[in-house]
């Protein structure tokens, strides 16, 4: 137990904090331990404070280069002893994926800044959390990393809330998720995006993959540098201008509009047939009983995914180098499965690096 707690508290990267002035300047204030240029700018860029729309977010989360980042921003009260800051934001850094727990820890943090004015504490906090998995403080509320299950993170959008958006065409999402393809998402609301995004993976469940979501990107060389070295993926957006970038996605999700586009380079590997319509008609009645929980549809689009692995495996044998499990092309092609079908199983052997190179 010992072992899981000290391997469960050792996720946590950094903590960093962040202030706007009485004269609107916002500056990069502290941080423990110490962080990079980059990492630093990136920070102030998702940070709100910095954005021009003062617009007021109080909980950002994201990825970049495999470090995730979790930004809480509160307005400070007049009654407060930070005299001369408007609002602040505090910033953790993190190796996983769990926005409830980050989020929970981060407004402890702003608590304990708001009442003492001075770093130390939420050092003191942090530090507790790093080594033992909790921090406890009658007047800021205590914490409990532990508390905080990766699975629960990983349940807690909702598939019901994007088919009931989508219907049949979840079923394109489903795919592309399948074929390990990059799926680009807009929403002029970054909370709109997140909540999102952070709900695709759980539609291929068998990979259990939270790495592929980057749900706040923006179009900045470096970010979007780091995004391409990434085979698929599913990246956030608040700037319309990424629908002028195909060469971001295969697939590109406009939310505001509920509609789905699929980029003229991945046609072909996309193309729908009789096992889509399928998959996309098991997907909408699952998610539109009102007896069933998300997580059970998950479990149902689980089953299926399971299935069509099924149907690849009589065309699979032993590599010559007796690794892993690679395509036999031309048992495939016997089968004489509808084109569609033929198609999507090759390029699933594809995403599954079960091709003969």
């Amino acid at each position: 137990m010992a072992a899981a707690e000290a391997a469960d508290t050792q996720l946590m990267l950094g903590v960093g904090l962040i202030e706007k002035d009485t004269n609107g300047e916002v500056l990069w204030v502290w941080c423990y331990p110490s962080t990079t240029a980059t990492l630093r700018n990136l920070l102030l860029r998702k940070c709100c404070l910095t954005d021009e729309n003062k617009l007021l977010h109080p909980f950002v989360f994201g990825q970049y280069r495999r470090t995730w980042f979790y930004i809480t921003t509160i307005e400070v009260p007049d009654s407060s002893v930070l005299q001369k800051v408007t609002h602040f934001s505090i910033v953790l850094t993190a190796k996983d994926f769990n926005p409830e727990k980050y989020a929970a820890f981060t407004r402890i943090l702003c608590r304990m800044y708001l009442k003492h004015g001075s770093p130390v504490k939420m050092m003191e906090s942090y530090i507790a959390v790093l080594t033992k998995g909790i921090c406890q403080s009658e007047e800021n509320g205590s914490f409990l990393s532990k508390d905080f299950d990766a699975r629960k993170a990983y349940l807690a959008g909702s598939i019901k809330d994007i088919v009931s958006q989508f219907g049949m065409e979840t079923v394109i999402l489903h795919t592309a998720l399948m074929l390990k393809k990059r799926i680009a998402v807009y929403h002029p609301k970054i909370e709109a995006v997140q909540e999102f995004t952070r709900t695709l993976p759980a539609l291929v469940w068998h990979r259990q993959d939270w790495t592929i979501l980057h749900s706040y990107v923006h179009l900045n060389a470096d970010e979007l540098e780091a995004l391409q070295l990434c085979t698929g993926y599913i990246a956030g957006f608040v700037d319309l201008e990424v629908s002028n970038r195909p060469d971001l996605y295969d697939v590109f999700v406009n939310l505001a509009d509920s509609e789905i586009t699929i980029a003229p380079l991945a046609k072909e590997a996309m193309t729908m047939g009789k096992l889509h319509k399928e998959i996309g008609q098991l997907i909408v009645q699952s998610a539109e009983d009102p007896e069933k929980s998300d997580s059970q549809v998950i479990q149902d689009i689980a089953l299926k995914t399971r299935e069509i692995f099924t149907n690849l495996a009589p065309f699979s044998e032993v590599s010559d180098d007796g690794e892993k499990r690679v395509l036999n092309l031309e048992a495939l092609k016997q089968k004489r499965f509808p084109p569609a079908t033929e198609n999507f199983l090759y390029h699933l052997a594809a995403a599954e690096q079960m091709l003969k190179i």
